[in-house]
């Protein structure tokens, strides 16, 4: 039994007493405890991934600052290794041999993610023991369109992934075979996710930013419905797209949560699909990151945002991660300032007979 269940019962399209919060990246570079931690342990950050009292510790940090959720410490690459396909991190992720012919795609072996990826469940075994039910852990994999990014550009794609754009134009049916493959890949990591206790699951498809409404709709779409139907409805599962407006077909991958960015109108959004699915985010994460943002303006930002989501099947979350240079005092001021804005209690009508 959880203590704080406020993000499951959001997820869950429920009325909560208020709004809650996490934050996406919330462990990571901007928290100077975080920095402290990864230099004190002094391990490439592949190696801090798959040691579970090293991940276990960061994946807490961020319970200081207030968060309703835990997300444990992990990068969407991860899988990759037992796959064939194992990066490095110097400091931003590399691969060795890109993935980019027939063969490279056929080489990739698939495998039982209990014994190549045991780490995983032991860690989130730890940050399960440690929480004792006070927080929710959110599990979470790279969706198959991002990770082919990576491994056809064998870097992180930024704004132009030449070489993946080459294969879904010259050769879209290897490039399918790729993602089926990833999608079957990843299905199975987060089934792995949920055995091991975690109470809800995000897929990021972090490069849906780069791509058109047709090319999501045609390549991205179909590897999100294969995931989530075969997940089932064992836990809640949120879809977070970068920067991607197309909300209906978000709506069409089954996903319960639709994280989305502050490009949506929050608002509109649930006007259309709040009957359908809940909602995450939208504050805009670079207003965060600016050192020259006010109390005042994150304080609006977010009263903005609650009012949006109506209390109701609605997360509070950003657009997207943390960024680095993000102020720490910052992010405690948007936990703080959601815990200010309160939903209306509900009016009651006598009758006087």
């Amino acid at each position: 039994m959880l203590k704080n269940d406020l993000v499951i019962r959001a997820a869950r399209r429920e009325r909560t007493e208020r709004t809650p919060v996490w934050l996406m990246r919330q462990a990571g570079r901007f928290d100077p405890a975080y920095r402290a931690l990864r230099e004190k342990v002094n391990l490439p950050l592949e190696e801090a991934f798959c040691t579970p009292d090293v991940a276990a510790e960061i994946s807490l940090l961020p319970k200081r600052f207030g968060v309703d959720a835990i997300i444990f410490f992990q990068d969407i690459l991860t899988p990759l290794e037992p796959l064939g396909a194992k990066f490095v991190f110097r400091p931003g992720p590399i691969l060795d041999s890109p993935i980019r012919t027939a063969s490279d795609v056929d080489a990739l072996t698939p495998f039982d993610p209990s014994s190549g990826l045991a780490y995983v469940p032991k860690t989130l075994g730890l940050v399960r023991d440690a929480l004792a039910g006070d927080l929710p852990l959110l599990g979470f994999a790279g969706a198959p369109l991002t990770l082919a990014f990576f491994m056809i550009e064998g870097k992180s794609p930024g704004t132009n992934p030449e070489h993946s754009r080459a294969m879904m134009k010259d050769d879209p049916a290897l490039f399918r075979r790729l993602l089926e493959k990833l999608a079957d890949m990843t299905a199975d990591y987060l089934a792995l996710q949920i055995e091991a206790g975690v109470d809800a699951v995000q897929l990021f498809e972090s490069t849906a930013d780069v791509i058109s409404r047709e090319e999501y709709e045609e390549f991205a779409l179909p590897t999100h419905v294969r995931i989530f139907e075969k997940l089932g409805d064992k836990v809640p599962r949120i879809l977070f797209a970068k920067d991607q407006v197309a909300v209906d077909l978000m709506v069409a991958s089954g996903a319960d949560v639709l994280s989305v960015s502050s490009k949506v109108d929050l608002a509109e959004a649930k006007k259309q699909f709040g009957d359908r699915v809940a909602f995450q985010g939208n504050v805009d994460n670079y207003m965060l990151a600016d050192s020259a943002t006010t109390a005042s303006d994150i304080d609006e930002a977010v009263r903005k945002c609650i009012a949006a989501g109506g209390h109701q099947g609605h997360i509070l979350n950003l657009g997207h991660g943390l960024l680095k240079d993000t102020p720490p005092e910052n992010v405690s001021r948007l936990i703080e300032a959601s815990r200010m804005v309160l939903p209306r209690p509900a009016t009651t009508t006598t009758t006087v007979e």
